[in-house]
């Protein structure tokens, strides 16, 4: 499926007009103003909005504001696009959370460039966290939103790790959120469901143990809810791409030649 973009914008040309422009590889949704953006924002699972400053009932600056500080969309994109070409202008969109800022008149190209590289940039992030053994889960977070909800979210897994059944309905409950909600919010920031986001958050955990060199192996599955060291190590393996015993070879190696 094509990214799901947002357009705002209270000129309906302007509108078409990126709308058949950017058609071809997103499915768009437009609103003539930010609070209709909101309105779609609670309903839609938007990817990206690329937004006018310039507009009634409530400004892009407004929108871009709201957007990056409600938790259930903090973690979305936003390019503004501005007539307003003063330094001050850029300021204040980029202060307010705004990831580009673009002033009119512009070429569809850089426009398409920014859209393309913002969503492979964050996919990037996502990829790098979910396969390496000791990126930090705030790798992936676009906002203090984000940073806040994720550092909550690893500090009750990691209070339940030994829990084996620890699943999106325990989750849920443990974070005090519906499991719709958490659902959502998980997989558009990480790319990966709860119950996935558990299980690397459990083999990261045996990746930082691991390191120590402190534990064996079957020891260390077991205190990161594995109760079988051949699942452990399958699904470290297919996460990671080596078995436990190679990455705790590789990282005392590193250790021996000062790394």
């Amino acid at each position: 499926m094509n990214p799901l973009l947002l357009l705002v914008d209270d000129n309906e040309d302007i509108l078409a007009f990126l709308g058949d422009e950017l058609s071809e590889k997103y499915t768009i949704l437009k609103a003539q103003n930010g609070q209709e953006a909101l309105t779609i924002l609670m309903k839609e699972p938007v990817q990206l909005v690329i937004s006018d400053v310039m507009m009634p009932v409530m400004n892009g600056f407004e929108l871009c504001k709201k957007i990056k500080a409600t938790f259930d969309y903090s973690h979305i994109p936003v390019i503004l696009l501005t007539a307003k070409n003063t330094l001050q202008s850029k300021i204040e969109g980029l202060e307010l959370g705004a990831d580009a800022y673009i002033d009119k008149p512009f070429s569809t190209e850089y426009l398409q460039a920014q859209i393309a590289s913002l969503l492979a940039n964050r996919s990037k992030l996502k990829k790098y966290f979910a396969h390496f053994p000791l990126v930090h889960i705030n790798t992936i977070a676009y906002s203090k939103a984000d940073e806040f909800f994720l550092e909550k979210l690893t500090e009750v897994i990691y209070s339940n790790l030994e829990d084996e059944d620890l699943d999106i309905e325990k989750l849920a409950k443990l974070m005090n959120m519906s499991r719709p909600t958490l659902y959502r919010k998980i997989k558009s920031i990480s790319d990966l469901t709860p119950n996935e986001l558990v299980n690397v958050t459990r083999l990261k955990k045996a990746a930082e143990l691991l390191v120590q060199g402190t534990f064996k192996i079957y020891e260390v599955a077991d205190m990161v809810g594995y109760h079988s060291q051949t699942n452990f190590g399958r699904n470290f393996l297919k996460q990671f791409g080596m078995t436990p015993s190679d990455y705790q070879s590789m990282k005392q190696a590193d250790r021996n030649a000062g790394f």
